[in-house]
């Protein structure tokens, strides 16, 4: 028994697309491809950062390491004046 009001044809696709798709898809397809290059860009100007900032971070750690030393040196010298040596 089908249900009143009802058909097995309710729905019909047809194959054809209007030129006004297919204009959109087009468009859509190349506004995602420019807006992934444009990310792309984005991520390699990160990462050369990322890699120019590793170089100064371990500069500025050795930087900090040598004047711990001089802080050291500076100290002995200095009681050394102090003990009249």
């Amino acid at each position: 028994m089908k249900a009143p009001g009802l058909t097995r044809e309710t729905w019909r696709f047809e194959r054809t697309i209007t030129l006004g798709v297919a204009v959109a898809l087009a468009l859509q397809t190349a506004s995602a491809l420019m807006w992934a290059g444009g990310v792309r860009e984005r991520i390699s100007q990160l990462e050369a950062r990322t890699a120019a900032s590793d170089s100064v971070n371990e500069r500025l750690a050795r930087l900090e390491e040598h004047s711990l030393y001089t802080r050291a040196a500076i100290t002995r010298i200095e009681r050394k004046l102090d003990e009249g040596g």
